[in-house]
């Protein structure tokens, strides 16, 4: 086929064959894509996208046809950027955004925006969204209430960009930064608050020790009417009994028991002999 009539090999169509072969290999090889796990592929028809999404894995296409593979894989970015809270404060924050492409939103991405997505989508995103939600807020809420304003910006971010085929798979906020003045402004309200407990705490010890000091006092005060009424009402009912069993004859007796043997001085019309003893002394 090659050789000439003498028997040589004609070189030029050697050459042509193997030319004629390669292209017809590179054809080939050009009807087949294999798209990597974690991709898909965008096929191009002479410069129209077609809506049909090419999963991992081999594939044969037409050979005037151009595949453009998108990654899918969960993205990281981080973005800088300003705000201004409820009382205008400027608040300076670091957001972390997690994202992917939409699988099956691969065509949609690429024939809105091409490859760079994330510097025309994602990113302006996250600052609208971040705007949008300071200014809700005031700098006092947005130290204080981080996990709620975070989770607010989480929804409001996926809420946005779903619909332009990126799934925000989570958001969080890396750092809140306020200006310095607004930083010192905090520090003294904090002391002072601080201050303020610290003055509360010592008045409320204070009333709970004279309170206790009160019921203290009382305590002992109705002891001590207890007792006083005790021995009053034991020493009546000593009384009572007392009265009770004495009579004439032992009264004279106990009369006579303390007589010192002297008679009285003066008599007035008396008929006992002892009116007029001292009882006290006759015990002597």
């Amino acid at each position: 086929m090659f050789k000439k009539k003498d028997g040589t090999f004609s070189v030029g169509k050697v050459i042509a064959f193997t030319l004629v072969l390669l292209v017809i290999v590179v054809a080939l090889l050009n009807c087949f894509v294999v798209i990597p796990a974690g991709d898909t592929g965008v096929v191009v028809t002479m410069g129209k996208i077609s809506d049909i999404v090419l999963q991992e894995g081999l594939h044969f296409k037409n050979p005037v046809q151009q595949v453009v593979r998108i990654d899918n894989h969960i993205n990281k970015l981080e973005v800088s950027t300003q705000a201004f809270s409820k009382d205008l404060q400027t608040v300076t924050a670091v957001l972390a955004v997690n994202y992917r492409v939409d699988k099956s939103m691969s065509h949609h991405v690429y024939k809105n925006v091409g490859l760079s997505y994330e510097e025309v989508m994602v990113v302006p995103a996250v600052h609208e969204v971040l705007k949008a939600v300071v200014a809700q807020y005031t700098a006092s809420t947005l130290v204080s209430d981080r996990s709620m304003v975070s989770i607010q910006l989480d929804e409001n971010i996926k809420s946005k960009l779903s619909g332009a085929g990126i799934v925000v798979e989570d958001l969080n906020i890396i750092d809140w930064d306020f200006s310095d003045e607004y930083i010192a402004a905090i520090e003294q309200k904090q002391v002072a608050e601080q201050n303020l407990i610290r003055a509360e705490t010592e008045k409320s010890q204070k009333l709970v020790q004279a309170q206790a000091e009160a019921e203290a006092t009382l305590i002992e005060a109705n002891a001590q009417a207890e007792k006083l009424l005790i021995e009053a009402e034991s020493q009546a009912e000593y009384n009572t009994k007392l009265s009770e069993t004495l009579s004439a004859e032992l009264i004279e007796y106990m009369t006579v028991e303390k007589w010192d043997g002297k008679l009285p001085q003066v008599q007035s019309g008396s008929s006992s002999p002892l009116i007029g003893i001292d009882l006290d002394k006759t015990g002597e």
